[in-house]
C-alpha cells in the first residue's frame, strides 16, 4: 500500500514539471530576473550584462521612450559586446556633446514592433535565407539564420550573434546580441 501511494504522487510531480517546462518563465539575463510584467527599461537594469547599455540609454535620453507602450524589438548589446569596441568609443559616445551620434547607435538596435524569434526566422526562410530589418534609427539590419542561430549583419559588415532570444516584456521584446550594431559611418 504505501508503495501504491507513492506512485501517483511522484506520477503527479512529473506531469507539474511538464506543465512548467510548457510554461516556462522568461530566461534570466545576466543573473536578473527578466518580467513579463515589466518593460524594456524596467528589465535592464535587472542585467548586470547590460549596465553599459543602460549608462548609454540614460544618456541618450531614451528611457521614456523605451519605457513606453511599444511595442518595441530590442537587439540589447552585452557589456563585453560594448567592450569589443575600440578603446575610448563608449567614453566619447556618452559625451553629452555626442548625444545625437549615441542615439543613432542605439535606436540602430530597436525595431518598432513585437518581433519573436520564431517570426524572424520564418521571415529569413521566406526571403531566401537573408532578410531585411529596417530599425527605428534607419539601419537597415541583414538577418539570417544558420546552425539554430540568428545574425545581424550592420551597414558597415559588422555581425552580432543573438545569444539568448525571446526575452518577453511588457512593451516587446529583447533579443540580446554579443556585439554592438553600428550605423553607416
Amino acid at each position: 500500500m504505501f508503495k501504491t501511494a507513492l506512485r501517483p504522487l511522484a506520477f503527479s510531480a512529473a506531469i507539474l514539471a511538464g506543465a512548467a517546462a510548457a510554461y516556462a518563465a522568461n530566461p534570466m539575463v545576466g543573473g536578473g530576473e527578466m518580467l513579463e510584467t515589466k518593460n524594456i527599461v524596467e528589465n535592464a537594469v535587472n542585467s548586470k550584462d547590460h549596465t553599459t547599455l543602460v549608462a548609454a540609454v540614460q544618456a541618450a535620453g531614451l528611457v521614456e521612450t523605451l519605457s513606453g507602450t511599444g511595442p518595441f524589438t530590442v537587439f540589447a548589446p552585452t557589456n563585453d559586446a560594448f567592450a569589443k569596441l575600440p578603446a575610448g568609443t563608449v567614453d566619447t559616445l556618452l559625451k553629452p556633446e555626442n548625444k545625437e551620434q549615441l542615439t543613432k547607435v542605439l535606436t540602430c538596435h530597436v525595431v518598432a514592433a513585437d518581433v519573436m524569434s520564431e517570426a524572424l526566422v520564418k521571415m529569413i526562410a521566406d526571403d531566401g535565407g537573408e532578410h531585411d530589418v529596417t530599425t527605428v534609427g534607419g539601419c537597415v539590419l541583414k538577418a539570417k539564420a544558420m546552425d539554430g542561430k540568428v545574425t545581424l549583419t550592420d551597414e558597415n559588415g559588422g555581425v552580432s550573434t543573438v545569444t539568448i532570444a525571446d526575452v518577453k516584456q511588457s512593451n516587446g521584446v529583447i533579443h540580446v546580441v554579443d556585439a554592438v550594431i553600428l550605423p553607416k559611418m
